[in-house]
């Protein structure tokens, strides 16, 4: 079988076609891909029939990878790799998705090769499920159903949430997508990394950049990633905005 190989890191690329030149009947396809995008390249030119992901990647992460190719007609079989400290190494033992966490074992690798699977939205989209009321962790992940399908963002590529009726718009680096999810939810699965400045609104609190009063009174914030555009700020939210602001620096 013809494996693609796709991590970030050199050292894990050696590692992990070091270790396949170990396992009998497998060809580790050359060039491996160094990011997201360059994997969907790959996995369109090189046809491989299995795909070692790196989940931490920059730009197009192994799960955002993942959701494309459920897209595709006839993608390659996905086995997730996951470090340690990065999302995954929970929430896989949840899930049916063939993982291998870092630093790779031969024994480890050998038996998620043999259960890879092609990557499915049902899957995918049960990782990234809210957290249950019985302790689960925090997503790292958030899934949307668009146009496109399955989007997934990563959680620390969002800057706001904004309730409105019974959806809510997640504006994220690359643009927005609405989730079928309650504002109060959110807020209790994300408390620790999202403040509320509004009855309907909840921003990323590493994303907050000013706080200004206008010359009506009123508080604006603005947000790195947002240029010029400010969200509005209730009057009964501003003292715990400043507050947390005070933390920050």
């Amino acid at each position: 079988m013809n494996v693609l190989i796709v991590d970030d890191e050199p050292k894990a690329r050696e590692d992990l076609s070091r270790l396949l030149g170990g396992q009998e009947g497998y060809t580790v396809l050359e060039p491996s891909a160094t990011n997201g995008e360059e994997a969907l390249a790959l996995i369109d030119s090189l046809k491989p029939d299995v795909v070692l992901l790196d989940i931490g990647m920059p730009g197009l992460d192994g799960l955002q990878v993942a959701a494309r190719l459920c897209e595709r007609e006839a993608p390659p079989a996905v086995v997730f790799c996951t470090g340690d400290d990065e999302y995954g190494s929970e929430a896989f033992k949840d899930s049916t998705l063939s993982h291998v966490s870092k630093p790779v074992q031969p024994q480890a690798l050998r038996d998620a090769l043999r259960k890879a699977e092609k990557p499915n939205r049902a899957l995918l989209a049960a990782l990234t499920r809210p957290a249950t009321e019985d302790g689960g962790n925090p997503r790292n992940h958030i899934s949307a159903r668009t146009r496109k399908g399955i989007e997934l963002i990563p959680l620390s590529q969002v800057i706001y949430f904004i309730a409105d009726h019974k959806y809510v718009t997640l504006r994220h680096e690359a643009g927005e997508v609405l989730l079928d999810e309650p504002l109060k939810a959110l807020e209790d699965e994300f408390g620790e990394r999202f403040v509320r400045i509004h009855r309907n609104a909840l921003v990323a609190r590493e994303r907050i950049e000013k706080l200004q009063r206008t010359p009506l009174g009123h508080f604006q914030l603005y947000l790195k990633g947002m240029g010029e555009d400010a969200l509005i700020v209730s009057r009964r939210h501003v003292a715990g905005v400043r507050k947390m602001m005070q933390g920050l620096h």
